[in-house]
């Protein structure tokens, strides 16, 4: 396992992450799947308020034991943003009781994704107040924050600088978010990497046109491989259900940070594919927002691009499904929303028949309604 410096928290953190949104099928699954992580030489380990039960079973594995002593396990929690004082205290007192600690080593404040959440953090006497009286305390060591929102909101709350590391979400099929990993990167901050198998791809079940593209790596190892070869990016997380999931990832723990002639060569391969198979792919350049229908188009049109160049319409049914269920975590609205108003068209640079093409998205991509896993 190899271990990177968190950004100014000056931690070194093994460069996986044990993200704990799916140990929940017990407290004996929970204990086992951290004591094989930390057996396997990952040291941080994250949950969240909001993750069920997972505060109160990482509580019941420390008092039943950890094989290493507590100042070798760095643990964050996060905590969503709140617009007062007072209820992020009785959040942070409730979280630390949980989790049977007297402090945490990282605070994220979790889903920082509206312009309200960015104010309520910037706010004088707000939630924020209570992070820092805790920190005063030393009940929290550091804080960050997690988001799903628009570029623009993360780079704002970086130029806080309230803030020693982010979780965002960053991957060889979503570099949206590269500008952000860049200004985190000045700001001295760790980077921290959001569910690279799942919201990265679901790259644990990938179609077989993506397997044979990545041959002779997995479509999983490639992304791990893309993420880790950026000395920006401190660690990721990998999130199993049960022990045997931490296999996979931690395969590609001790590789060298440099990607090797053989993997340039493979994903120079998936870009040529991707040029070769489709005349109509977004760019990704956001210029058609905003949209007056609140369709998110350059993501609906990202996971079209997927599902016609790599054969990923799997994935792009189980993220457009998230579209008008998943509130602030995953905004905008579906694709046949679309009244073909045209405001979009004059701003594309490839000129592309949005209206028709999200359309197109819609038909390939719709189904029953999805739900976050924690929700």
């Amino acid at each position: 396992m190899q271990y990177r410096r968190f950004g100014k928290t000056n931690l070194r953190l093994s460069v996986f992450s044990l993200g704990t949104m799916r140990y929940l099928a017990s407290p004996e699954n929970a204990w086992h799947t951290i004591h094989k992580a930390i057996v396997l030489g990952i040291n941080h380990v994250e949950t969240a308020r909001g993750y069920g039960k997972s505060e109160e079973y990482f509580g019941e594995a420390i008092a039943v034991g950890l094989p290493v002593k507590r100042s070798q396990v760095h643990i964050t929690t996060k905590i969503p943003p709140t617009p007062d004082a007072d209820t992020m205290r009785r959040y942070i007192d409730e979280s630390l009781e949980r989790l049977k600690l007297d402090y945490v080593d990282c605070l994220g404040i979790h889903g920082l994704n509206t312009w309200e959440h960015f104010n309520w953090v910037k706010a004088k006497g707000g939630c924020m107040q209570a992070v820092h009286e805790a920190i005063a305390d030393g009940r929290v060591r550091h804080v960050g924050f997690s988001t799903h929102a628009p570029l623009e909101i993360i780079l704002a709350a970086i130029n806080t600088d309230l803030f020693e590391f982010v979780n965002l979400h960053y991957y060889y099929f979503f570099q949206r978010n590269a500008e952000a990993i860049q200004r985190a990167f000045e700001k001295d901050m760790g980077v921290f990497i959001i569910s690279p198998a799942d919201k990265g791809g679901r790259l644990y079940t990938p179609p077989q046109t993506l397997k044979d593209l990545c041959h002779p790596f997995s479509p999983l190892e490639l992304n791990y491989r893309f993420l880790l070869s950026d000395p920006r990016i401190t660690t990721l997380s990998t999130g199993p259900a049960h022990p045997d999931e931490l296999t996979e990832p931690l395969q590609v723990a001790d590789s060298e940070p440099e990607l090797t002639p053989e993997e340039r060569t493979v994903f120079q391969r998936l870009e040529n594919h991707q040029k070769a198979v489709e005349t109509d792919k977004c760019s990704q350049c956001y210029a058609c927002l905003p949209c007056p229908e609140n369709i998110n188009i350059p993501e609906v049109l990202r996971l079209r691009n997927l599902a016609v160049a790599y054969d990923m319409t799997d994935f792009g049914q189980y993220r457009y499904r998230m579209f008008e269920n998943a509130g602030h975590w995953f905004p905008g609205m579906k694709a046949n929303r679309c009244t073909e108003c045209g405001e979009c068209l004059p701003r594309c640079p490839e000129n592309l028949d949005i209206p028709a093409l999200l359309q197109d998205a819609h038909n390939r991509l719709n189904g029953s309604s999805g739900r976050r896993l924690w929700s």
